[in-house]
């Protein structure tokens, strides 16, 4: 849009016009000047945000060369910079008036109903431009387009639009970020799989979509390949702190506990001590029952996040394992207070009041769990065998009938009926349903038996199975 800064450097006079412009605005005069010398002049102030001597540049170039359209428009620009939106709007009017709309008059009004937040007109204007650009110029056009798109929430146009930006410019890495954005937003991890894979057999040498493809990987739970695209990032980037703060993530949801801390850690030696990342180590040392190291990091991540909830929680499940319940159950609570709406921790409290027996609070605990998010199959079978344990086998072969679970775990719900009916002396029902289970996918019916694992020493289930 405006002169690249090394043409101005290579322009003898530059310094001078520079110079001279500088002292005018003190009031001294300035002389002679051309309209190709202001033009540089204003480029060189808009490129390095100056925009108050930009816009008093495009009025000396104005009131010298009335009828030089450029120099409204690059008033306009200027302005726009310091919010003057509606007065810049104006100025782009005039300039219709007289002339056919170029490119970069159309990018100029684009950019102005994008800061008014008007997409629908912003989105017009950047298609006008399209229209009348440069091949070289149109990724980045079509970066702005699909960004529209995306403050519409309207996903997949703005992916259909940076797929064609990627097309003209394998190396925009906006336009590689936005997709990332775009395909986490529709939670359709596979094609963002696909783009990246495609990406990276033209641009192998490119971290930024090895990150993007691990964190793909990492959404649908394939750690083993997340990190493998985690590590390639990091072989081509071992500086890049996102990744190993991914993959340390990726180690501990695969229980690689050791291996997880090293990459926190090393995501801590680049950027400093972060809350987050402290709280993960924590939770490792944890799951390695390293109890004083888990609460050494938790309580460090709280001194940076007083308001995590996960450091709370983490506490609190500590304090539980210590075998002191009561402690755990108050920081559990805290947790809670910290984040009302997560599922997760209610199931923690559950456990925990089933723990000292306080059924009625963890039947309560285990119903708000299951209010939030009816997606769990761990917390929906965690609270059929909370009921038959507290021989409330009745009202748990009743809520297991009706509760409306989400589709994803009705399986699950069916093998849990399964034992619920062999429980109850409906003996030919719970044959049916398992029948019916095995025909859908025997491979995972068999979960029946580390659910229920007295299963396995009944013939009369063992056989129906090929």
């Amino acid at each position: 849009m405006f002169e690249d800064e090394d043409e101005e450097n290579n322009d003898g006079n530059f310094n001078e016009y520079l110079d001279r412009f500088e002292r005018s605005l003190k009031g001294e005069p300035i002389g002679f000047v051309d309209s190709d010398q202001i033009e540089i002049l204003i480029d060189h102030y808009l490129m390095n945000g100056m925009y108050s001597k930009a816009s008093s540049c495009a009025d000396l170039g104005i009131q010298l060369f009335p009828f030089n359209n450029l120099f409204y428009l690059r008033k306009a620009q200027a302005i726009s910079a310091q919010g003057l939106l509606r007065e810049a709007l104006e100025l782009l009017s005039q300039i219709e008036k007289t002339e056919t709309a170029s490119c970069e008059f159309f990018l100029t009004k684009a950019a102005i109903f994008s800061q008014l937040r008007d997409s629908k007109r912003a989105i017009k204007y950047f298609k006008e431009a399209l229209s009348l650009s440069e091949k070289e110029d149109r990724d980045e056009i079509y970066l702005d387009l699909a960004m529209e798109y995306e403050s519409q929430n309207d996903f997949q146009s703005a992916i259909g639009i940076l797929l064609e930006a990627v097309r003209l410019n394998p190396q925009n890495e906006g336009a590689i970020y936005e997709l990332a954005y775009c395909y986490d937003q529709i939670s359709d991890f596979e094609r963002a799989i696909e783009c990246y894979s495609n990406f990276i057999d033209e641009n192998p040498y490119s971290f930024t979509a090895w990150y993007n493809l691990g964190n793909a990987y990492s959404k649908l739970e394939n750690y083993e390949k997340a990190i493998w695209a985690y590590d390639y990032c990091l072989i081509i980037n071992e500086e890049f702190s996102p990744a190993y703060f991914n993959l340390g993530n990726a180690y501990l949801s695969t229980e690689k506990y050791n291996l997880a801390i090293e990459n926190f850690e090393k995501c801590m030696e680049i950027d400093g001590e972060d809350g987050l990342a402290l709280c993960y180590v924590g939770e490792c040392y944890e799951q390695l029952e390293n109890y004083d190291l888990a609460k050494h990091y938790y309580y460090r991540s709280i001194e940076f996040i007083p308001d995590l909830p996960e450091a709370w929680l983490g506490l609190g499940i500590v304090a539980d394992l210590e075998e002191n319940t009561i402690e755990g159950i108050r920081l559990i609570e805290k947790a809670i207070a910290l984040d009302p709406e997560n599922s997760s921790f209610y199931h923690v409290l559950a456990g925990a009041f089933e723990k000292i027996e306080a059924v009625d609070k963890a039947n309560e605990a285990y119903l708000q769990s299951l209010e939030l998010d009816n997606s769990n199959d761990e917390v929906f079978t965690d609270y059929i065998d909370f009921l038959i344990e507290s021989t409330f086998i009745k009202e748990a072969y009743s809520f297991a009938e009706t509760f409306p679970v989400d589709p994803k775990i009705e399986f699950e719900k069916n093998l849990a009926l399964v034992n619920l009916n062999l429980l109850t002396g409906r003996k030919e029902e719970a044959v049916l349903l398992l029948i019916a289970c095995i025909e859908e996918d025997a491979e995972r019916a068999k979960k029946i038996f580390s659910l229920y694992p007295d299963l396995e020493n009944d013939q009369n289930i063992v056989h129906l199975f090929p």
